[in-house]
């Protein structure tokens, strides 16, 4: 393999990687505006501070990423990757348009977001592994780690920003218009991906139509003990920490007592620190295991410092240290486990990897928003803080048995 070349920045040298990370930036943005908008609708528009609610859109959400696995990393191996994402983004930006259509018009209600994060949830479990992978068709493997980084860099910059702007159009105009403004800004990712330079991509080879590609992608990762424990790390971090919607909502308007604006800055605060994490593995080399290690344990540590802070500046203090911690989780993550595994099967792997990261929320954000609903948002938290820990042990043990593997 070619060595890479060195740079935080040094993907954005390819005219494809600039395009993209352009137009996925705007979008982004439009993401976190919306998703901030929808767990406020849910959590004080449409439910009396129902913490259990808003656990269960994430399960909607989240759960076609698990439900869905037999069907998404095959699509991801299989077809045209910029043709997929073309269909999927779109689908996307259409529900967007949908959902922010019924609030402004006043008949929105909590079943409807329901079904509408169902469907943007799967649509969104056919997208995230070939949005994944397709980050090597722009750049080639030499670079991969560092465009990886570099996505989630793009990624949590919007966060720094989709919030915040969320928090002030709610107070301004009202809810809907941020599902609006989200539905319109796929336009920047839609004209990014037919404005590429096709010759100057590099195909990922397709997996050849056949039976059994879930159980084939199912037997390469159970045959490798790297992939299992990461695997196993971040289903815990995913399930029962990764549940910032509630972690932020209760503890901001529960316990800080925090309006919409408020409740916005928070989200946007800890963005600062994925941000952070993200520059940080986008100047590394090349991924390491025991930095995914170092990464959960910061995780656990950081939920626990935000379990007791004491006021709102404090507890933001937190968030940006649980951004580093996570960003750099998920990161590692990413970049280990599509580069230690062949071109024609990253597709389901990556599948397994959201599916397993994300499918788990349907288990543990319900579980989250009981905790917040019948023992406070700071034993929340606390959950959080243990599954950081329980996956830094996972990790250890596992260090200590494996053996140097070089990449595919």
């Amino acid at each position: 393999m070619k060595a890479p070349s060195a740079g935080i920045f040094r993907s954005l040298r390819g005219f494809n990687y600039r395009v993209w990370v352009a137009g996925a930036f705007v979008s982004n943005v439009g993401t976190w505006v919306q998703r901030t908008a929808q767990d406020w609708l849910v959590f004080t528009q449409l439910t009396h501070h129902d913490a259990s609610a808003v656990g269960l859109v994430m399960a909607l959400q989240f759960g076609p990423q698990f439900l869905l696995l037999p069907w998404t990393g095959s699509a991801a191996d299989r077809f045209n990757q910029r043709r997929l994402l073309i269909a999927t983004q779109a689908t996307m930006g259409a529900l967007a348009l949908a959902l922010g259509i019924l609030t402004i018009t006043g008949v929105v209600r909590l079943w409807q977001v329901y079904i509408f994060a169902f469907l943007f949830g799967s649509a969104a479990a056919f997208d995230a592994p070939v949005r994944q992978t397709f980050v090597s068709e722009l750049v080639g493997d030499e670079d991969l780690h560092n465009a990886v980084a570099l996505n989630s860099t793009s990624f949590n910059a919007a966060r720094m920003i989709g919030p915040a702007v969320s928090g002030v159009i709610i107070a301004t105009i009202g809810t809907g218009w941020a599902f609006l403004i989200n539905g319109a800004s796929f336009a920047a990712v839609l004209i990014s991906l037919l404005s590429l330079r096709i010759p100057e991509l590099h195909p990922n080879a397709r997996a050849p139509r056949a039976k059994g590609h879930f159980v084939e992608g199912l037997r390469h990762v159970w045959g490798r003990p790297d992939l299992k424990a990461i695997l196993v790390m971040l289903f815990l971090v995913g399930t029962f920490g990764l549940n910032f919607p509630i972690f932020i909502a209760t503890m901001a308007v529960r316990v800080f007592h925090a309006d919409a604006r408020g409740y916005g800055m928070l989200s946007s605060i800890m963005a600062i620190g994925t941000v952070a994490g993200a520059l940080l593995n986008a100047g590394r080399h090349q991924a390491q295991f025991g930095i995914l290690i170092m990464g959960s344990g910061v995780f656990g540590f950081g939920c626990t410092l935000a379990a007791l802070a004491p006021d709102y500046l404090l507890f933001a203090g937190t968030l940006v240290i649980i951004g580093v911690a996570a960003l750099t989780l998920t990161n590692t993550s990413n970049s280990l486990m599509q580069l230690s595994t062949e071109p024609a099967m990253r597709g389901r792997v990556m599948a397994l990897r959201v599916g397993i990261a994300l499918g788990g929320t349907p288990i543990g954000a319900p579980i989250i928003g009981w905790v917040a609903d019948h023992c406070g948002p700071r034993w929340s938290l606390g959950v959080g803080a243990a599954s950081g820990f329980a996956a830094a042990i996972v990790g250890a043990c596992a260090l200590a048995r494996l053996e140097p593997r070089p990449p595919a």
